[in-house]
């Protein structure tokens, strides 16, 4: 499974182009992005595509040195499973 990174969001294709999963993550300022959506095309759903998702935003923004606000009520979830990762959410 290849993801494709950009500035804002990481997400997966199909043979035809076809975005089928992704995550998004707008950057709210030089610090903090706000992981705001989790898609999973139905045809995907069983196999972890979701949490793979989340670990690839959460090792980017260790990498960064960035912390994300969470409205995205899967990654809520997610962050809540994989307390190792608590250190880049954001806490005001």
């Amino acid at each position: 499974m290849s993801f494709k990174h950009e500035t804002d969001r990481i997400y997966l294709e199909n043979e035809n182009g076809d975005v089928v999963a992704e995550v998004t993550f707008p950057v709210l300022n030089d610090e903090v992005v706000n992981i705001n959506h989790t898609f999973v095309d139905p045809s995907l759903r069983g196999q972890g595509v979701a949490s793979k998702l989340m670990l690839e935003v959460a090792k980017k923004l260790r990498q960064e040195n960035k912390k994300a606000m969470i409205s995205c009520s899967y990654a809520v979830q997610w962050f809540d499973k994989n307390k190792e990762y608590k250190d880049v959410v954001y806490m005001p």
